[in-house]
């Protein structure tokens, strides 16, 4: 894989996790594409670029434990403590009571265990996601499917999934909702790596126009906001929520094209950037810590305004202080403050490493 190829990847995190803090916020970060009509496949379709079939079915786990699973469970343990440490100020326990089911089964079936580090609710499910999708593929590959059988096979499963939005009250058929909508941008992902990446130019004047066109068109079937509002279009992928049968896999591909067309336009410009890299090479600690930044901000914009604390205390997690004025505040100081956590976890995980390696 060229350097070209990785830096495009890792900047194409880095705006993917700033399309999913912009709507947390609820703004948009691309006009005509708000984040809740794309913002969570992006994430699968990058998953998708980055899959690699050379190991072995043991192999492949095994990494995926090391690099998703076990960070989870850490930021698990570590928030949990804070989340308890937290009660006295927020006068209440913002998540499930901790129990061995809440914090070992609830990860792959909600992901809201524990408001704070909700937003990671992505990762386990990704892991369910890839291993599944791993299987298939070996599956597919001996019997050699064609690309064109695959992609008509993973559309059947994504329409399954979205019926099957109908059932969502079951909290227990949630993964398998979101594994089945997710393989086709897995597989999206896997198809544009091997044959359209270098080879095929897709960001023509042509195509542009036609996926600017069809956005239009979808926006026709927005039933929840304006396009003043910026946050249309949204289906609620961690709750099987999908307004519409189809809408939601085009908006899905329109989200995906403008988030590569962005990167192919400003790559030349922002290549070098080292900030922009380190959001790209920190959206895992970015996706965990945002949430909890945001609360902070807002009770230090209370302790110096003189504001009572319990103001927020019947409002979720969510909640943050006039946003009329105070959102892209919290958006700058958010994104960058999380960065340079992760730039920090990872020095000191470095340190660690280093001085275990001499012992």
């Amino acid at each position: 894989m060229t350097k070209v190829f990785n830096n495009k990847i890792n900047l194409l995190k880095a705006l993917a996790i700033l399309i999913v803090v912009s709507g947390h916020l609820e703004f948009s970060l691309i006009p005509m594409f708000p984040p809740y009509s794309f913002q969570i496949v992006l994430f699968f379709f990058i998953a998708g670029m980055l899959f690699n079939e050379k190991y072995s079915f043991a192999e492949y786990i095994n990494k995926r434990i090391k690099s998703l699973l076990i960070p989870y469970f850490v930021y698990e343990c570590v928030y949990i403590v804070i989340t308890i440490l937290m009660v006295p100020v927020v006068g209440k326990f913002w998540g499930m009571p901790v129990s061995i089911k809440n914090e070992i089964l609830m990860p792959f079936i909600t992901g809201h265990q524990l408001d704070l580090i909700a937003p990671l609710w992505f990762v386990p499910q990704l892991f369910i996601s890839l291993i599944l999708y791993y299987v298939l593929n070996k599956f597919f590959n001996r019997i050699r499917f064609p690309y064109l059988v695959r992609f008509i096979f993973f559309v059947i499963l994504a329409l399954m999934a979205i019926q099957l939005g109908r059932f969502a009250d079951n909290i227990y058929i949630l993964p398998v909702i979101r594994t089945l909508f997710s393989f086709l941008f897995i597989f999206a992902g896997v198809y544009y790596k091997a044959e359209v990446e270098n080879k095929k130019n897709i960001f023509t004047p042509l195509v542009f126009g036609f996926v600017i066109f069809l956005q239009a068109i979808l926006w026709l079937t927005n039933m929840d906001y304006t396009p003043i509002d910026g946050i249309g279009l949204s289906y609620i992928l961690i709750w099987g929520e999908f307004d519409n049968w189809i809408v939601p896999i085009l908006t899905s591909f329109t989200g995906i094209w403008i988030s590569l067309f962005i990167v192919e336009i400003f790559y030349n410009y922002i290549k070098d950037w080292s900030f922009i890299n380190k959001v790209g090479q920190n959206t895992y600690h970015i996706m965990a810590n945002h949430i909890l930044i945001f609360n902070l901000i807002t009770y230090f914009i209370f302790y110096i305004k003189g504001i009572p604390f319990d103001v927020k205390n019947n409002a979720d997690v969510y909640w943050f202080y006039n946003p009329l004025k105070f959102t892209y505040l919290y958006f700058v100081i958010g994104i960058f403050v999380t960065t340079y956590i992760g730039e920090f976890i990872k020095f000191v995980k470095r340190i660690y490493e280093k001085k275990f390696s001499r012992n």
